[in-house]
């Protein structure tokens, strides 16, 4: 089984959220924001909102899949993520290192964004191992960007589904895969988002 498969599945359970009527999306999403703090099929009520259609290679018969894992936390996170805020908080691109990047930077209040509180939280999240202590600090990372000042910060869904897949990685012969998407989050975190030079003389018809 593939990431692409996870991150792909991820987009369709999202895609198909969003596209129900009003009073339906917010049912789904206050039942899923329920499912927070639960392992995945502890809830049935949830079942139908993560398990749909969902590949057969993904399900495990003993304990949760890593990919159970990851499309039931990227899932009921989105509905806490969402909640409150007006714009969709699903973002293509809008990877995590990213969106803690803008929260660092809006909460810096124009002081050093490396200083910003949140980025000992990010910290937190990055060095935990465990999929149960990841989505406790992963929690509280999205509350943060949710209640964000100046509106929510959104994220890539199906891009945390695929990290989440892959932090839980623990065959021998990929040991380094977990390390990856850490690494991946801290570029992103210190990425510069200003366009290069040759950039802006692209925009401005240069």
């Amino acid at each position: 089984m593939k990431t692409q498969d996870v991150k792909m599945y991820a987009a369709q359970q999202l895609h198909r959220l969003q596209a129900l009527p009003d009073n339906q999306r917010r049912a789904e999403l206050a039942k899923l924001r329920h499912g927070i703090g639960h392992a995945p099929g502890e809830l049935p009520e949830l079942w139908g909102s993560f398990l749909l259609e969902m590949p057969e290679s993904f399900q495990s018969r003993s304990a949760p899949s890593a990919a159970e894992w990851a499309v039931y936390l990227a899932l009921t996170l989105y509905a806490v993520h969402q909640q409150g805020n007006d714009r969709p908080m699903n973002c293509p691109g809008n990877t995590l290192g990213r969106a803690v990047r803008q929260l660092a930077e809006r909460n810096s209040a124009g002081q050093d964004w490396t200083e910003a509180s949140v980025l000992r939280r990010f910290n937190a999240l990055a060095t935990a191992e465990e999929i149960t202590e990841i989505s406790h600090h992963l929690r509280g990372m999205i509350q943060l960007l949710s209640a964000a000042k100046d509106g929510g910060i959104p994220l890539d869904y199906p891009q945390l589904a695929a990290d989440l897949y892959e932090l839980q990685c623990t065959d021998p012969r990929y040991a380094q895969i977990p390390a990856n998407v850490r690494l991946q989050w801290g570029q992103d975190l210190y990425r510069d988002p200003k366009p290069a030079p040759e950039e802006k003389e692209k925009e401005n018809g240069l």
